[in-house]
């Protein structure tokens, strides 16, 4: 699905369920929903360990495959340094092909440090360990036999089969919005996409920057997809709407505060000019996040929000 000026819209598979038990029957007919409305892609993000209740990422994106045949799916965004690139690249791979290449692999490195403890990971040498860990991927993913000397791993002539179906692999794009993340996204990556928990203004200031160093790098600015998740809740009754985005977040997030600071809340009329705003900061991609009545929202979102965009 694309906006009336030619953005592509994608939305964020229900996956955290702060007020009762998982809703598979939900999850399940919102997918198929989704994908005849005509979205262009279907999202998920990570989400480990917490307190609310969360479906791990590429288990749901295998359901979603099993489900769908044309809409992308894609993950917004995995913590690579956490995992093992071997069982990660299988894991994907496999995912590539369930999906028979529809997969859109989102990476990040992760902004809490108390994150590498709980997985038995020193929070040392973070970004060599993720430049690692998709360097490993890539290798197994493309050679016939995958040879990689590393500080944390190191392969000699490990196969991996099958490939993914995708060419020479799954689109890879990158989080972090800090200008080093940035540089390592133009570097190692195939697209950005910008984070949920930041603003319209931030997400532009990260935009100039990757404009910049994609310059620099002398790369095609057309074939670097640039995208930022958004949290929305729309309702007439604004003040419900900001509400009700705060609750979410204060579940999610532990800090409702953030809703207020980086949402889009209120009728169909206001979150199209907020969305505006975020299009004319440079997203190419509005991936949207809908935290309650999401049956509704898609709706609202493919028959009000789009063809008005």
């Amino acid at each position: 699905m694309s906006t009336a000026n030619g953005v592509q819209m994608g939305v964020a598979i229900p996956q955290v369920f702060l007020d009762g038990p998982i809703d598979m029957a939900l999850v399940g007919s919102w997918i198929r929903k989704a994908e005849d409305l005509g979205f262009d892609s279907l999202w998920v993000q990570e989400g480990i360990v917490g307190n609310f209740r969360s479906l791990e990422p590429v288990s749901l994106l295998s359901y979603a495959a099993a489900l769908t045949a044309k809409v992308r799916l894609g993950t917004s965004v995995m913590l690579a340094p956490l995992r093992n690139p071997v069982q990660l690249a299988k894991s994907l791979g496999s995912l590539d092909q369930l999906s028979q290449g529809r997969l859109t692999v989102g990476l990040g490195l992760g902004g809490r440090l108390s994150d590498y403890a709980t997985f038995g990971i020193s929070p040392e040498k973070r970004v060599r360990r993720f430049v690692e860990v998709l360097e490993v991927m890539k290798r197994l993913w493309v050679e016939p036999e995958a040879h990689y000397q590393g500080t944390f791993w190191q392969l000699d002539g490990i196969s991996m089969e099958p490939k993914p179906v995708q060419k020479p692999h799954p689109p890879i794009w990158f989080g972090g919005g800090h200008p080093r993340a940035l540089k390592r996204a133009v570097r190692h990556g195939d697209g950005w996409m910008g984070a949920g928990s930041s603003s319209t203004a931030q997400f532009r200031e990260a935009v100039n920057h990757l404009q910049t160093f994609l310059e620099e790098a002398g790369r095609d600015p057309s074939s670097f997809p640039i995208s930022k998740r958004v949290y929305i809740a729309i309702d007439d009754d604004e003040a419900r709407a900001e509400k009700r985005l705060r609750e979410w977040f204060g579940g999610r997030y532990n800090n409702a505060e953030r809703a207020s600071e980086v949402g889009v809340w209120g009728s169909v009329s206001h979150c199209i000019e907020q969305l505006a705003e975020v299009v004319a900061a440079g997203a190419g991609m509005l991936m949207i996040n809908p935290v309650f009545d999401h049956m509704d929202h898609l709706e609202l979102l493919s028959q009000e929000v789009a063809p008005n965009l």
